[in-house]
């Protein structure tokens, strides 16, 4: 297993821990001198708050704990392509790289729809790998709706 996968694993355990409380299961978590700094996963439903994707969990964790807004030598690895929205403050608070293991053809700013996080003209580029544990990242997503549209269509017939 390599290191990316190492802490690929790591996000994916955040992730779960979204979808045991009804949530998309995106987990992500940030990496400064191969430490886990933060932890995070999504909290949209939970919250009612757009902007409580694990994501910008994590970088606010890694900002508290580092004591700096620069997350210049920090690795981000997230479940899933980051979307516009995280792909901004990936850039904006500088961080080094980025892990994710699921692409997102919907949304992904990563190098699915475009890449804002390799964009010469924002004054930082993040280097970014993607595909990382990609099927079990998926599958966690896809087993999700899965059961969430099954869920409904139950509601539905009752």
């Amino acid at each position: 297993m390599t290191k990316d996968e190492k802490f690929m694993q790591e996000a994916i355990s955040e992730a779960l821990k979204a979808e045991q409380i009804g949530e998309v299961p995106i987990g992500a978590i940030i990496v400064v001198d191969d430490q886990i700094v933060s932890r995070a996963h999504n909290l949209r439903e939970s919250e009612q708050r757009s902007i409580a994707h694990a994501e910008l969990l994590a970088i606010d964790e890694a900002c508290k704990a580092t004591g700096s807004w620069r997350l210049e030598d920090a690795v981000l690895y997230v479940t899933l392509e980051p979307c516009p929205m995280c792909a901004g403050a990936i850039v904006l608070s500088r961080v080094k790289k980025v892990v994710f293991g699921a692409y997102d053809p919907k949304g992904g700013c990563a190098g699915t729809l475009m890449n804002l996080l390799d964009d010469e003209r924002f004054n930082h580029q993040s280097e970014v790998i993607g595909g990382v544990l990609e099927n079990q990242c998926g599958e966690l997503l896809s087993q999700f709706f899965r059961n969430l549209r099954q869920r409904k269509k139950q509601a539905k017939s009752k």
